[in-house]
């Protein structure tokens, strides 16, 4: 057992069904319009897998890894963990993270699912990273993966329009360098508040239910003051985040949680027009954009932060 002093992000990868929904085919069933949705979401298409096929959470989750694999130069065989956040799992049991191992040939991998909903990326990193930390191996999977359409109501205007969807991954690797890696992690909840954002396990109509406006208000609030204790942790300061990747929700949340932390909009990363809201996916399929630029190089730090059903709400920042 190797104990590290740090667990840095070392490659990542994404894949998408490759159907695409623009917001013009709502208009054959719902009241609404393309500039409605743009101008109150900033979304203008979003992925969705066909729905005559019975695409799973680990179809999309398995292909992303791999890429992340790849890219990390690393074998299946040398994955000692994987960890896949999702609220739209193939199963209760086997978890999609077991699925994703089989799916790759990760024999010598521990695998298990986390649910946070929208804010389970952060808080699998911060798993991932405690593992890292504990001595439970080099390196560590975590996937993010929703097949949200099959969760929709589609006749529900306030939430159909919104979700679509796709996986990320990212390889977390253990290293001895305290400079670089996860700097620091903030998670939070308040079931109190779980009736705003649900989508029942349950029942005659196991369909997401969203309260849009207790929802932005908390997001926005939340969000914030994550962001700000985790900056705190941390030792940065708002000169130092070079990027700043939000979970892709709504334009006005990313906006309005930017405006509070006073980050300069040249730092903010969003690509929720080309995606919608992929929930566990939408922060590594962003940060994979950023990253193909070749905008993350070593030194560069990024503020992750994002908030899901549950309530739950995490912040991450990160060295590169």
């Amino acid at each position: 057992m190797t104990n590290f002093k740090s667990a840095k992000i070392v490659s990542v990868g994404s894949y998408v069904p490759e159907n695409v929904m623009v917001n013009k085919e709502f208009e054959k069933f719902l009241d609404t319009s393309d500039e409605w949705i743009t101008t109150r979401t900033g979304i203008r298409k979003r992925h969705i897998a066909p729905r005559d096929q019975l695409t799973a959470a680990s179809d999309l989750g398995s292909r992303a890894a791999m890429v992340a694999i790849e890219r990390a130069g690393l074998e299946p065989g040398d994955i000692d963990g994987i960890i896949c956040a999702t609220f739209t799992p193939d199963n209760f049991f086997p978890s999609t993270a077991c699925s994703i191992q089989a799916r790759l040939g990760c024999s010598s991998a521990y695998a298990f699912d986390v649910s946070a909903a929208c804010a389970g990326f952060v808080y699998a990193i911060t798993i991932a990273n405690g593992l890292i930390l504990s001595g439970r191996g080099k390196n560590v999977l975590v996937v993010g993966a929703e097949v949200i359409s099959r969760t929709l109501d589609w006749t529900d205007r306030s939430t159909c329009i919104l979700f679509g969807d796709g996986a990320g991954a990212v390889v977390i690797q253990g290293c001895n360098d305290v400079g670089q890696g996860i700097l620091a992690t903030h998670l939070a909840s308040d079931g109190s508040l779980g009736n705003i954002l649900e989508l029942p396990a349950w029942g005659e109509k196991r369909t997401m239910k969203m309260k849009g406006n207790e929802v932005f208000k908390h997001a926005v609030r939340m969000m914030s003051e994550a962001s700000i204790k985790v900056m705190k942790c941390s030792g940065t300061v708002l000169d130092d985040i070079n990027f700043f990747i939000p979970h892709q929700a709504n334009i006005r949340i990313i906006q309005a949680v930017a405006d509070q932390l006073q980050i300069p909009v040249e730092k903010v990363v969003t690509n929720l027009e080309h995606y919608g809201n992929t929930s566990s996916a939408s922060i590594p399929l962003a940060l994979e954009e950023v990253w193909n630029k070749g905008a993350i190089v070593e030194g560069t730090r990024v503020l992750f932060t994002a908030l899901g059903g549950g309530i739950a709400v995490g912040s991450a920042m990160v060295q590169f």
